[in-house]
């Protein structure tokens, strides 16, 4: 038995706000979005604007310049090692 009822989905990925700042140079700005459980997801858009930036804040491998970036609710840049 779930925990939550069927009607209520959990956020699997959850990006807030999120930035990513190379010196001057904008990566990513202000991208928000939320995946809930059993949604389909992708990533569409032209060279340079942000996917594998975000793709790598996400799993940790870059930290972003300001807000937060979630994966089942455990922040991907405190938490890096045990949930990302």
């Amino acid at each position: 038995m779930t925990p939550w009822p069927r009607r209520w989905k959990l956020s699997v990925i959850e990006a807030k706000n999120l930035c990513k700042y190379y010196g001057k140079h904008k990566g990513i700005v202000y991208i928000s979005f939320s995946v809930k459980e059993g949604e389909i997801f992708s990533f569409i858009g032209p060279n340079g604007a942000g996917k594998t930036t975000t793709i790598r804040i996400l799993l940790g491998l870059i930290f972003p310049t300001s807000k937060l970036a979630r994966i089942f609710g455990k922040e991907c840049t405190r938490e890096r090692h045990s949930s990302c």
